[in-house]
């Protein structure tokens, strides 16, 4: 069956999958993959499986925890507002198909020998490996496009937090893809492939790659470890709290008045790149790192607790303890979704590894979730002294993409478009 019997473009219409004359709808047939409501995938258990793409909110954020990340940052580099357009719409008919386990438009091989391939190829006969894409919206992207005034208040600037080095090759960004799947690669194919489809609309600032979850979304799940060996976020909002989640994640239809009316359903992330100091962390003695966090390492039990899911006693720990600090006791009730994984890339070229925690949270507001929150860690928090902020960077991730004619960021330029 050709392409044009399947109902969509030929390749011989269209030359290369970034072709401003892509139709949306080529790649509907690929969007069947649909295991549960709102984009949260909760009913999906077996990498072999796909994570539902469409839904009131993007995937990825609420979603089951999958192994392995590939997040990049991406700078806009066309001027033209209806070329930034159709690659909003290029990028999501492809992430329609790829999170269904497909190839990119007609795939790696079988067209044009005088093209290159629509797909890269790396994913063939590889399953979805649960891969969810989420796209964010950084701050400098509302100064292009006419689009200042559309930028919702609770899109911040992050301040200058104490104790911060950052490295601006590795901070901001004008857009964010958020690539998990229990696959690396399948992730990174994820990233590759937009890359490729952007390539001359937009270039990738900077990328980190992740392992090794240290976060979950999964009632009653354990919580992973970081690379310190320690439980943290025990707590975290799971994906079948739909009232915490309304709470504190998703973006109130009022939120903001009407300019940020697009954002309703959506989320807004901080990424953070933590540098964690592992040789002094590693000839620290259990009992101070125990205190530092204010659990013990083996269970993951908050200080006199049996359980890691016991509710903490704050006052029996240090008053530095992380624990204490970033509870939201201790902070009039701000709760974030943590999302993070650990990453190392190589050394310092010191002979210390280049290893740590790649911070992800998503909140209903940065004003009133990790602003106020990071400005009590970091003037206060024993775990200071071990880690260093070295990246960051903040996105409005839009709501999700909601059928086959949808697309991403579609309510942003929607009085324009």
């Amino acid at each position: 069956m050709t392409e044009n019997e399947r109902g969509g473009p030929s390749r011989r219409a269209l030359i290369g999958w970034g072709g401003a004359g892509l139709a949306l709808g080529a790649a509907a047939a690929g969007g069947g993959v649909a295991l549960s409501e709102g984009g949260l995938g909760l009913a999906s258990a077996s990498p072999d499986q796909g994570i539902a793409f469409h839904g009131a909110h993007q995937a990825g954020i609420a979603t089951p925890v999958q192994d392995r990340l590939h997040f990049a940052a991406f700078d806009v580099k066309t001027e033209d507002r209806a070329e930034f357009v159709q690659l909003l719409k290029d990028w999501t008919a492809a992430a329609r198909l790829m999170t269904a386990g497909k190839p990119v438009g007609e795939g790696a091989y079988g067209g044009l020998a005088e093209a290159p391939p629509d797909d890269t190829g790396e994913a063939l006969g590889l399953s979805p490996s649960r891969l969810t894409l989420t796209l964010g919206f950084g701050p400098s992207l509302f100064e292009r496009f006419g689009l200042a005034d559309r930028r919702p208040a609770a899109l911040a600037d992050l301040p200058k937090f104490p104790g911060d080095n950052l490295d601006r090759a590795r901070t901001g960004g004008d857009l964010c893809v958020q690539a998990c799947a229990d696959d690396p690669q399948v992730a990174v194919h994820a990233i590759r492939n937009l890359a490729r489809v952007g390539f001359g609309k937009v270039a990738v600032r900077w990328s980190q790659l992740g392992f090794g979850k240290t976060s979950s979304t999964t009632p009653d799940a354990q919580t992973p470890r970081n690379l310190m060996g320690f439980k943290d976020g025990t707590r975290n909002i799971a994906g079948t709290e739909t009232a915490r989640l309304d709470q504190h994640v998703w973006v109130g239809a009022s939120d903001g008045g009407a300019k940020s009316a697009w954002m309703s359903g959506g989320s807004y992330l901080v990424a953070r790149r933590i540098r964690m100091n592992i040789e002094t962390w590693d000839r620290t003695s259990l009992q101070e790192q125990e205190d530092v966090f204010g659990r013990d390492k083996g269970e993951g039990a908050a200080v006199g607790k049996a359980k890691e899911h016991d509710p903490p006693f704050l006052k029996a720990m240090k008053p530095d303890a992380h624990v204490r600090l970033a509870h939201p006791d201790s902070n009039d009730g701000i709760t974030i979704l943590r999302r993070g994984y650990s990453f190392t890339d190589g050394t310092d070229g010191l002979g210390r590894l280049d290893a740590g925690l790649f911070f992800l949270a998503y909140q209903r507001d940065v004003r009133e979730g990790f602003i106020p929150l990071q400005r009590r860690l970091s003037a206060q928090d024993a775990l200071n002294e071990y880690i260093q902020h070295v990246g960051s960077a903040v996105f409005a991730v839009p709501p999700g993409v909601r059928d086959s004619h949808d697309w991403w960021g579609r309510a942003l330029f929607s009085k324009e478009a």
